[in-house]
C-alpha cells in the first residue's frame, strides 16, 4: 500500500514468467471459486440496485487485483451475478459496468491490462494507491471485492524493528510464536490499517452496496503460533537463520526484516466492523482449507507460492543469489515436514457488508 510515505509497498512478483504470481496463484484461485456461490447469493440478496438511476452504470472496484488471472474470474463473477439479479427482478436491461483495479503504485498494471479478456463485459481501469485510505469519489462505487490482500498490513510497525523497544522482534521475520509485545503490536497495526480500510469504503460505497473480503487468517480458538501462516512463516526465518549462522549473511540483515502480515480471527474483524458502525455483517465465516496431499510436488508449489507473495521484502537485503538460496532451502524443510502445511490453524475467511442509510438514486 503506497499512497504516502507512511505505507510500504510490497506486490506480488510480476511479469508472467515461472516464478509470478500469475502463475503460482493456483490455491488463491481454488478458494476464491469456492466462494464464488456465495459472492453470487449476496449480490442475488443484498445489493440495492432498484433505486439506480437508469443510465447510470455499476461500479465495481477489485482492491488488491495485483496481475491476473485471478481478478477478471472475480469481477466475471461478480457481473453475472447483477446480471442475473436483473433478469430476475425484470426492471430493466442491466446496465454499463465499470471496474476498477487497484494494487501499489509499483504493481505490474502492463501485465494486469495485457492480459485483460478480450470478450470482457466491462470498461476497465486502473486505479494505483493503498486501499487503506480514499481512492474513489463518495457514493460512487455499487460492489467492492478484495481477496488475499487484507492481511498484508500498510507497514511493519516500528516498535518491532527498534532495538530498544519492549516489542523488538529479535531474530524472528514475522510474529508467529514471538512475544506477546510482538503480536500486540501486529495486531494493532492491523486494527489502524482495517479501520483506515472500512472508513474509506464507508465513504465510497453506495448505501445499500456491498463490501465482499476474502482473506486469510484464523479460528477464533487457535492462537498465533499454530496458524499455518505463522508456522510457515517461522520456518522461512529459521531458514534465513541459518544462512545467517553459516556466515552467508549478517546477522543485521535477518534483524532489519519483518513480513507485514497478519493473521486475523472473525472475532477481531467483527470487532472493527462494529466500531465503525457504518455496515451490517451480512455474512462472516471460515471457509474450509484446501490442503493438497503431502507430496514433494505440493512442497515445491507452496514455496514458490510463499516466494511469489515475500521475495519483494528481501529484495534490497539479499542479493538475488542469496534469495534463491533461502527459498531452496525453504522448501527443502517444507519437504522434509509436510504436515505443517496440510492440517489444522487455517482459515479463510469471507465476509459480506452492507453499507447501512438510505439508498438513492446514482
Amino acid at each position: 500500500m503506497e499512497s504516502s510515505k507512511s505505507t510500504e509497498a510490497y506486490p506480488m512478483k510480476g511479469g508472467d514468467g515461472v516464478c509470478s504470481y500469475t502463475n503460482n496463484s493456483s490455491y488463491q484461485k481454488s478458494l476464491s471459486e469456492v466462494a464464488m456461490s456465495f459472492i453470487c447469493e449476496a449480490v442475488a440478496e443484498k445489493l440495492a440496485v432498484e433505486n439506480l438511476a437508469c443510465g447510470h452504470p455499476i461500479r465495481i472496484a477489485d482492491l488488491g487485483c495485483s496481475i491476473g488471472p485471478n481478478t477478471f474470474i472475480a469481477v466475471e463473477n461478480i457481473i453475472n451475478s447483477v446480471q442475473i439479479k436483473y433478469e430476475t427482478l425484470t426492471i430493466s436491461a442491466p446496465p454499463d459496468f465499470q471496474v476498477f483495479f487497484n494494487d501499489h503504485i509499483s504493481n505490474d498494471f502492463n501485465t494486469l491490462f495485457k492480459t485483460l479478456p478480450a470478450n470482457k463485459q466491462y470498461f476497465a481501469a486502473g486505479v494505483p494507491g493503498s486501499f487503506y485510505g480514499r481512492l474513489f469519489p463518495r457514493a460512487s462505487i455499487h460492489v467492492f471485492h478484495s481477496s488475499f490482500a487484507l492481511h498484508w498490513l500498510s507497514k511493519v510497525p516500528k516498535e518491532v524493528t527498534e532495538k530498544s523497544s519492549g516489542a523488538w522482534n529479535k531474530g524472528r521475520v514475522h510474529y508467529g510464536g514471538a512475544d506477546d509485545g510482538v503480536i500486540m503490536a501486529f495486531r494493532q497495526q492491523y486494527m489502524k490499517d482495517m479501520e483506515g480500510f472500512l472508513k474509506a469504503r464507508a465513504d465510497e460505497v453506495v448505501c445499500g452496496g456491498l463490501v465482499v473480503v476474502l482473506m486469510p487468517g484464523r479460528p477464533n480458538e487457535v492462537p498465533h503460533c499454530e496458524c499455518i501462516g505463522n508456522v510457515l512463516f517461522e520456518v522461512l526465518g529459521c531458514c534465513l537463520l541459518a544462512m545467517a549462522k553459516q556466515g552467508k549473511i549478517a546477522e543485521e540483515t535477518v534483524e532489519s526484516l519483518n513480513i507485514p502480515i497478519y493473521y486475523a480471527s472473525p472475532q477481531e474483524l467483527e470487532e472493527i466492523v462494529d466500531r465503525n458502525g457504518c455496515f451490517t455483517i451480512e455474512r462472516m465465516e471460515g471457509l474450509a482449507h484446501i490442503a493438497e496431499p503431502e507430496t514433494k510436488h505440493a512442497a515445491g508449489r507452496l514455496g514458490m507460492g510463499i516466494r511469489v507473495g515475500v521475495e519483494g521484502i528481501f529484495k534490497g537485503h539479499l542479493q538475488d543469489e542469496m534469495i534463491d538460496e533461502l527459498f531452496e532451502s525453504y522448501t527443502k524443510k517444507l519437504e522434509q515436514a509436510p504436515s505443517m502445511y496440510s492440517s489444522g490453524g487455517a482459515a479463510i475467511l469471507y465476509s459480506v457488508l452492507r453499507r447501512k442509510g438510505k439508498i438513492y438514486n446514482r
